[in-house]
């Protein structure tokens, strides 16, 4: 009897080791949990989810963040393996790893930053305090996405910036992982790579002067630049999007047509345009300047599609600063930064992906937008405005630095937001309707075209600076180039490259993952006033109420066993 008791004891231990077992397979292969926050910052959107349930092939992806962090970074870092671990359940076909590039002997690290570096993998140097003693520690908040031979690199840290405090940074370096890993994951896996043309001819930016953002384009695009005099018409089908890059000459009304009709059907534009033509260093040779009007034509065009650019100049009090000689000491002039309100930092506001969690562009001369109603239906979305103390000038203006030698007066920076960058999407109406002969339309036909006085649905951006895509050049002969939207003058880098990318990315493809832009992971801090005046309370919530409980429960189960045994 006691044999066949304990062949049964071990036969169910057997069967719960087996259950058990098995439970922990199933619990590695499925993934799924309840998101219950108000966000969904745990739920991925409906692109991503797509992109990843059609993986066919596997994905690796490699994290250089392992290690010990601060607070801030070991949050990021748990953040990205819980966003990777959701990216599985979804695909089968992801693998992740977490790697620390200062791991091993001192000739091993320094031929692991060696190799990083070659990939353009710059680190960050975060300082520690332990005991009152500091230290620096060499991290990399990058992931490597590696597809077959092809490799591409996301940051997972956002741009520091001197606007966002460190908790903020960290806060939308998280709500922004999902879209960096589908964006990155989707990019690595395309096969063909849309084309994106500048247009020339009429004095838009260089080659040099777009180097930045070009750099960065041709990761994931072909980039080249078309003289539209040189061509017959641009296809949609064989260019994704043109760009309009400051230009300072006139547009003939044959390119005005090219580009007209290339937007009827169904081809996107940027517009990047300077309404008066004036520069920092136009004022540098008498310290004053009258801007004039640019002759581009093609006020008619932007009307039409339900923009007004006015031939004004923006003062904002939220500026950049620039450096104005105050002195001299030893034959040298002494310079001190002072607030320029041509050149301003404007904070983007709104959900809209393109502008969410966004850091401040910096813009310069801009002119303020008015917004037209249309025949057609178009979506206007402001993207970036100018701050509420905001003035304007009305040309002609003397444009001079004496406004910097007296403090500003608030009550003249009184005119409210203006706006600076403004979307537009739906169906546009040709600027050509009822201007084109029977003649034209039948040489038209005759070259495989056919004129269009209303297109189809599509995207426009408009941007009433030019320079806003428009990286410094430091040295024109040696072709040496600072990165887009960093200011030389104050050393900080600003989001015009971030504004460009995103830009370009939702005009092409409003309905990808740049959706998942839109997730807010919300900062929900600690109210440290009331917590300071209550804290005598709440430790004695959690002290006592587990202590009541532990006796309650210990007198019912007492009470329990003395009545069993008792009968």
């Amino acid at each position: 009897m006691a044999r066949s008791n304990r062949s049964q004891a071990i036969l169910q231990f057997g069967l719960f080791c087996g259950i058990l077992l098995f439970v922990n397979i199933l619990a590695n292969s499925f993934h799924s949990s309840l998101d219950l926050t108000e966000e969904k910052r745990f739920t991925l959107t409906d692109p991503t989810r797509a992109m990843l349930r059609g993986l066919k092939d596997r994905i690796y992806v490699q994290i250089l963040l392992d290690g010990e962090f601060p607070a801030g970074f070991k949050r990021l870092q748990t953040a990205t393996r819980e966003m990777l671990d959701d990216f599985r359940s979804e695909s089968g076909y992801i693998d992740y790893q977490f790697e620390d590039p200062s791991e091993g002997t001192v000739e091993q690290i320094n031929e692991r930053r060696k190799a990083l570096a070659a990939d353009g993998i710059v680190p960050m140097s975060l300082r520690l305090a332990d005991q009152g003693e500091t230290s620096q520690k060499i991290i990399y908040p990058v992931a490597i996405i590696h597809y077959g031979s092809r490799k591409l690199i996301v940051q997972l840290l956002e741009n520091q910036s001197a606007s966002l405090s460190p908790e903020l940074v960290i806060n939308n370096s998280v709500s922004l992982l999902e879209y960096k890993f589908a964006n990155g994951i989707k990019k690595i896996l395309s096969s063909s790579r849309p084309i994106i043309l500048y247009t020339q001819g009429h004095g838009e930016l260089t080659e040099l002067q777009t180097k930045d953002l070009d750099k960065s384009l041709r990761q994931y695009y072909d980039t080249d630049r078309i003289l539209l005099d040189s061509v017959v018409q641009i296809s949609p089908e064989n260019c994704a999007l043109v760009i309009v890059a400051k230009p300072r000459g006139t547009f003939s009304e044959k390119d005005k047509f090219k580009l007209d009709q290339y937007a009827m059907n169904g081809g996107k534009i940027i517009w990047l345009i300077d309404r008066l033509g004036v520069d920092l260093d136009s004022m540098g040779i008498n310290g004053r300047f009258v801007p004039t009007d640019y002759p581009l034509a093609i006020e008619d065009m932007l009307f039409k599609y339900g923009v007004r650019i006015q031939p004004d100049l923006v003062l904002d009090m939220e500026c950049t600063k620039i450096p104005l000689r105050v002195g001299n000491m030893g034959g040298a002039p002494q310079l001190e930064l002072f607030d320029w309100y041509y050149h301003i930092a404007a904070q983007p506001k709104g959900k809209h992906p393109i502008v969410k969690n966004l850091d401040r562009v910096e813009l310069d001369f801009c002119s303020s937008i008015d917004t037209i109603r249309t025949k057609t239906p178009i979506n206007k979305t402001i993207l970036i405005s100018s701050s509420r103390y905001s003035r304007l000038n009305f040309s002609p203006v003397d444009l001079n630095f004496e406004v910097l030698k007296y403090g500003p007066d608030p009550s003249k920076f009184d005119k409210g937001p203006q706006t600076l960058a403004v979307l537009l999407e739906g169906i546009f109406p040709s600027n050509f309707e009822n201007r084109v002969s029977e003649e034209m339309v039948t040489g038209l036909k005759k070259i495989g075209m056919e004129f269009r006085n209303q297109s189809v649905p599509t995207r426009m951006l408009v941007v009433s600076d030019g320079g806003v895509a428009a990286n410094f050049i430091r040295d024109q002969a040696q072709k040496e180039w600072l990165p887009l939207g960093f200011n030389r003058f104050e050393k900080i880098t600003y989001a015009n490259k971030d504004f460009m990318l995103n830009s370009i990315e939702y005009i092409i493809d409003p309905k990808g993952v740049i959706g998942a832009r839109t997730k807010e992971v919300k900062l929900r801090l600690l109210d440290t006033v009331r917590a300071n005046a209550e804290v005598n309370f709440w430790r004695g919530i959690n002290i006592g109420i587990p202590l009541l409980l532990l006796g309650l429960f210990g007198f019912i189960f007492m009470w329990l066993r003395k009545r069993r045994y008792a009968s």
